[in-house]
């Protein structure tokens, strides 16, 4: 059975560091938006393009999970619905779920973001103070049944399935993510 792992942590928790080292590891696919969406659209959201393309690569590690490949997902997910979904989609896909939570404290985040952007201001995006604290207050930590059961709740109130929730999350994924049915 094929392993997704998804990374998860606000910026500068060393995400990207940390999906290299388990894709090495793991001889896994490595799937980093923000590794496409400067080449792509030279900036971090560019109009809701970077949803898009996330779904893109979801279907991506999909088929890869379906084909006995590794997948290393570094998506930061914030939310926990982001991560719910994901992990029904991989078990619907036939593969196994691992969750990498990076915990950062703020002076450590700031340090590092402010570093990176002085370093490669090329590989990453400038991140003020304020949006990091957006970001600080907006994401949804990982509690420990989260990271210990790997139990999937029910989808949020309105939505049938995760797959369903997921299509309306990243609008490029749609229903098409799954396999043709065996003739």
């Amino acid at each position: 059975m094929a392993m997704l792992i998804l990374t998860v942590g606000l910026q500068g928790a060393g995400k990207t560091t940390r999906a290299r080292q388990l894709a090495a590891k793991l001889n896994a696919l490595r799937l980093t938006p923000d590794e496409w969406m400067i080449p792509l659209f030279g900036e971090p959201e560019a109009d809701g393009k970077r949803d898009v393309l996330e779904g893109q690569l979801l279907k991506l590690a999909l088929e890869a999970l379906r084909l006995g490949t590794a997948v290393v997902l570094d998506f930061g997910c914030w939310s926990r619905d982001e991560r719910y979904a994901i992990r029904h989609l991989v078990e619907d896909a036939g593969g196994s779920f691992e969750l990498a939570y990076l915990p950062v404290d703020e002076k450590t985040q700031r340090d590092r973001v402010a570093h990176r952007q002085a370093t490669a201001p090329h590989e990453t995006f400038p991140m003020s103070d304020q949006e990091l604290a957006d970001a600080r207050a907006f994401f949804q930590e990982p509690d420990d049944a989260e990271l210990s059961t790997g139990e999937i709740i029910d989808p949020p109130k309105g939505w049938q399935t995760w797959s369903e929730w997921a299509a309306d999350r990243w609008p490029s994924f749609g229903d098409d993510h799954r396999p043709p049915a065996p003739a």
